[in-house]
């Protein structure tokens, strides 16, 4: 791998970059068409309930708290009553499952009606997206392919907060050399969802940097006081109590559930294996051993790796190293299929492709029996960081000394 190189490499490169656009375009097309064709009872022909699907519990539940309501988050009946007093009495069942925090940014989209918000919500994010890849220094086409990509659109169909949560990864971890403030900020705010920030304390402390893990520890504080002085005290201990609670019951559900359909960790992997709770807890627990001992080893000082090299491989093992996981949390996937089409000399581009647009396909395998999308994320992780440890090794070899400096053979 040469990671200073990023330019695509011939004319059969940009062909297969098209076509497999173009292929990624008619599909999120056909998925977002359904999406928004409706049944007799007003829902999703592709949902079977709200098009805005997952975004419409951050702006009800926003919605909620500002109305003076937000103890409904935690009580499952009274929260799925009022679901259905704003949308639909025909709605399927929903839950509220984040920390209180999120609400600071679903507040102001709570403002408007929930279709502007989820346009404002979808749009922006990605932006936050295209800002966060822009240091990666892609390109056009290869930025254009992860912004469009499939976990993107998939994202968008589920009004869920993947480009969000990526954006504030990559961000900081690529602000975190030389902008540490900033990288604690965004560490910070990766916390409305903290099981994709696993990694972050462990590149931190490795790299030695404790203004950046500071700025994260102040900026978690503020937001946890914050949104308890806005929503009250009381809902930090009704999250711990109830929502964790509630969200953990899902997760260790018997498999399978409908939602397992989009699950993309070795924890679920296990479970359609037909592993019980204590054997799927313990093939996660190896994985994410593995991944921080990963990124502990890639941010040690002195490692001659490239920045954004070491970026995009730790972004994608945290995908690796949570155990709730689903495809709308795998952008970071097609940020490295990006990165590796660009800064490879001969990438695989096949293999690529099929990489960059398996978030379209995952539920249809998954519910045929095949769940094995784990290895996506784990074949990049993988063929990663045997490259880097390669180049290292080739680095370290004694060379032998060129013919002018050899010494001068003499008979005795």
């Amino acid at each position: 791998m040469k990671p200073s190189q990023t330019n695509i490499s011939g004319r059969s490169d940009a062909c297969l970059a098209a076509v497999v656009l173009l292929a990624g375009s008619v599909i999120a097309a056909y998925y977002l068409r359904a999406l928004w064709t409706f049944d007799e009872k007003g829902f999703s022909i592709l949902s079977g309930g709200l098009p805005y699907w997952d975004f419409s519990n951050l702006w009800a539940g926003a919605r909620m708290a500002l109305d003076g309501h937000v103890a409904y988050l935690f009580d499952v009946d009274a929260y799925r009553m009022t679901l259905r007093t704003l949308f639909s009495p025909d709605l399927p069942n929903q839950e509220w499952s984040y920390p209180p925090s999120i609400l600071l940014l679903g507040a102001p989209l709570a403002a408007l009606p929930i279709f502007p918000a989820y346009l404002v919500w979808t749009f922006g994010t990605v932006f936050c997206l295209w800002l966060a890849i822009r240091p990666l220094r892609l390109g056009r086409i290869a930025g254009l392919a992860v912004v469009l990509s499939p976990a993107v659109v998939m994202n968008a169909i589920f009004g869920q907060n993947g480009a969000l949560t990526t954006a504030l990864l990559i961000g900081g971890l690529v602000a975190a050399p030389g902008r540490p403030v900033l990288a604690g900020m965004m560490f910070g705010l990766l916390t409305i969802k903290p099981h994709l920030g696993i990694l972050v304390p462990f590149c931190l402390l490795a790299s030695g940097n404790w203004r950046a893990i500071l700025a994260a520890s102040a900026t978690t504080f503020a937001i946890a006081a914050i949104t308890a002085l806005f929503f009250g005290f009381a809902v930090w201990p009704q999250f711990f109590a109830e929502t964790r609670t509630l969200m953990t019951g899902i997760m260790e559900a018997p498999y399978p559930q409908p939602y397992h359909s989009n699950a993309i960790t070795v924890f679920f992997t296990a479970r359609a294996a037909g592993f019980g709770l204590a054997a799927a807890y313990g093939l996660q627990t190896v994985m994410s051993v593995a991944a921080i001992a990963a990124v502990t080893w890639l941010w040690l000082p002195g490692r001659e790796t490239e920045h954004r090299e070491r970026v995009v491989l730790t972004a994608v093992l945290a995908i690796l190293a949570t155990p709730y996981g689903y495809t709308y949390d795998t952008i970071s996937v097609a940020v490295v299929v990006a990165f590796l089409f660009m800064a490879t000399a001969r990438p695989p581009r096949a293999i690529l492709g099929i990489f960059w647009v398996y978030a379209f396909f995952a539920h249809i395998l998954n519910n045929a029996g095949f769940s094995f999308g784990v290895l996506v994320p784990l074949s990049l992780a993988a063929w990663m960081l045997a490259s880097i440890w390669a180049r290292g090794r080739i680095r370290q070899l004694p060379r032998e000394p060129s013919i002018a400096h050899r010494k001068p053979h003499t008979a005795s």
